[in-house]
């Protein structure tokens, strides 16, 4: 059985050697994230090579995902680089400082933070695990009070409890990554701390403006972006569950539900789904996974999630092709189980386009057939988008001549992107050749029933217009074209 939910692994120290990468891909690495909050240019240059040479040498398409870094929202830097805040104690975060700070106040790196905030708001520092109460602002001074204590070392994130601060999503940084992601040719972006559609259309247009035509991935990880799911779903094409950061905002109890809605919302609209962060926490030190993140992936799978991530666990655990083997083992193991609800799925739908009216006729199809396949001859990739909405339980192979729908198709569940040339104009060639892959493929055998789609004229994007149901070895070989 073929893993249908897709595996991303971000690079780092850990995966950045050719070895590695290679293991990785072996492993069941679908997509590579280069997280752009780290490393220069050169070093995404770098890794992008790598990896698509590690891809060349197993035989398999592998993604990229350059992730954005987002406005830093942070504390600046202390004299001994860490101080121990202890409860009721005062502490003074100021937008002004610029030397390093004590136990007594820090410097902010985000200097509108004092603009944002008013006494009773409460402040997550280091994914939560301080909380300050503002007691009252002083010009560029936020005077807080210690409600949770602990360590606060250099750099640490803060977020407001709830939600609601000002800073854009799209910072000059990630202006000039969104340009160096173009430039790599990467296959996917990620936006991190977008609130509404306009911070996605205005990726857009830099990405274009660019040259890239990647998809774009919205990380929900704001409560403003849950309050705007729908908006921002419909200006992206997928959706990053990024539970990190939207914990600290929304509190880890809500987060569990919102992952099922998120993924459901993003299914429903044909959209593409992440599930990130902490999946295999304590594989970073672990060459096993705890009980609990065995079930947290499972679920994601269970959820219809099109990939599952990992961050730190590749880019620098110790473990990082154990840890990519686990996760593909726990995948398929959950996949066995999950619910094929093909009548459920059609109640109440209304296809207005040919396209989409072949794919769902196509996996309708499949799933009273028990056929063994789907190939859908595709372009730009859209046919096979959905039918991966729904779950036959039938795999569907994605036959295309473009090299850059091929890479963007290894993030859809379900979906199996190989290259065909189609330089026939003839409708049963290019069939008995999408026969012959499969063959060669070993995913049939001679006997089995398939479905394939196509679209006349050939080679246009969107003209999928026909089904054909066919028993592989029925189909005479074409003679000379």
């Amino acid at each position: 059985m073929s893993r249908h939910t897709k595996i991303v692994a971000t690079l780092g120290p850990a995966s950045s050697d050719l070895p590695t990468l290679e293991r990785l891909v072996h492993a069941g690495v679908d997509v590579v994230r280069l997280n752009f909050s780290h490393g220069k240019a050169e070093d995404h240059i770098a890794r992008a090579n790598q990896i698509r040479e590690a891809a060349q040498l197993v035989g398999r398409p592998v993604g990229i995902l350059a992730d954005m870094q987002g406005p830093k929202i942070r504390v600046g830097k202390f004299e001994e680089g860490k101080i121990t805040l202890t409860k009721d104690a005062a502490f003074i975060l100021d937008a002004a400082l610029t030397t390093p700070g004590n136990l007594h106040r820090v410097g902010l790196d985000y200097k509108d933070l004092p603009r944002d905030v008013k006494p009773g708001d409460v402040l997550l520092l280091d994914d939560g695990r301080l909380k300050l109460s503002v007691d009252r602002v002083l010009g560029h001074e936020i005077h807080t009070r210690v409600k949770v204590g602990g360590e606060l070392s250099n750099n640490k994130g803060i977020n407001r409890q709830g939600g609601g601060l000002t800073a854009p999503a799209l910072t000059a940084k990630d202006m000039d990554d969104i340009k160096t992601a173009a430039l790599i040719g990467v296959d996917f972006v990620a936006i991190s701390f977008p609130k509404g559609a306009a911070d996605m259309y205005m990726a857009r247009q830099l990405l274009r403006a660019a040259g890239s035509s990647a998809l774009l991935i919205a990380k929900i990880e704001r409560t403003e972006a849950v309050a705007n799911l729908e908006e921002i779903l419909d200006a992206s094409d997928g959706i990053m569950v990024a539970r990190g950061d939207l914990a600290v905002e929304v509190g880890d109890a809500a987060v569990p539900a919102l992952q099922k809605r998120m993924i459901r919302l993003a299914r429903e609209r044909n959209k593409l789904a992440i599930t990130a962060t902490q999946m295999m926490e304590s594989m970073i030190h672990s060459p096993v996974p705890t009980r609990a993140e065995v079930s947290d992936v499972a679920n994601a799978v269970l959820d219809g999630t099109d990939a599952v991530m990992l961050s730190a666990e590749t880019a620098s655990g110790k473990f990082p092709v154990e840890v990519v083997e686990s996760m593909s083992r726990i995948c398929l193991e959950a996949e066995k189980s999950a619910e094929v609800t093909m009548d459920r799925d059609f109640l109440d739908r209304i296809f207005t386009r040919i396209d989409q009216s072949i794919a769902m006729a196509a996996m309708w199809t499949a799933y009273h057939l028990k056929v063994k396949a789907i190939a859908s001859l595709t372009q730009t990739g859209s046919t096979a988008l959905w039918m991966s909405r729904l779950n036959s339980g039938v795999p569907i192979y994605a036959l295309t001549p473009e090299i850059s729908s091929r890479n963007q198709m290894t993030l859809y569940r379900e979906v199996y992107p190989l290259l065909m040339s189609q330089v026939h104009a003839d409708r049963d060639v290019l069939l008995w050749e999408a026969e012959q892959i499969l063959l060669e493929q070993g995913v049939v055998e001679y006997g089995d029933l398939i479905v394939l789609t196509i679209g006349e004229p050939i080679g246009a994007s969107g003209g999928t217009n026909t089904m054909k149901i066919v028993r592989v070895g029925d189909t005479p070989k074409p003679g000379p074209v």
